[in-house]
């Protein structure tokens, strides 16, 4: 078990990702780079979701920048729900600087049995803070 978002946790994900192999995602998550700026706390806590995976860190080749509070990450990962994601974003819970259009993209954007089961696997091993 790690800690969602702290350094253990980033380098399981990691490693996990890189054992699943392809994950034969959709086009618009295949090509989608988003920096994430996620407050815990005081903390603010960089990563960047790109190749159908969260990592550690910022990325210069994203455009799209959203600023969220973990809890609501952590359902975001968990349930990808997308009518929560858009209350969450409605309520001001989730915030965008940049290009708007990959986000757009997200709605009709539905994640593989590849990338299902290895956000399953990825939830089996994280705690919550």
């Amino acid at each position: 078990m790690a800690v969602f978002l702290t350094d253990t946790w980033f380098e399981q994900v990691e490693k996990m990702g890189n054992e699943a192999g392809e994950l034969n995602l959709p086009p618009a998550l295949e090509n989608m780079v988003i920096n994430l700026k996620v407050t815990d706390g005081d903390e603010v806590i960089e990563s960047n979701f790109a190749n159908g995976l969260l990592h550690k860190g910022l990325n210069s080749e994203a455009t799209t920048t959203l600023l969220l509070d973990n809890k609501t990450l952590q359902s975001i990962i968990t349930d990808f729900d997308m009518n929560e994601i858009m209350g969450a974003f409605m309520s001001g819970k989730i915030r965008v600087e940049g290009d708007m259009s990959q986000l757009m993209a997200l709605q009709t954007a539905r994640p593989s049995d590849e990338q299902k089961a290895l956000f399953k696997d990825i939830k089996s091993m994280t705690t919550l803070a």
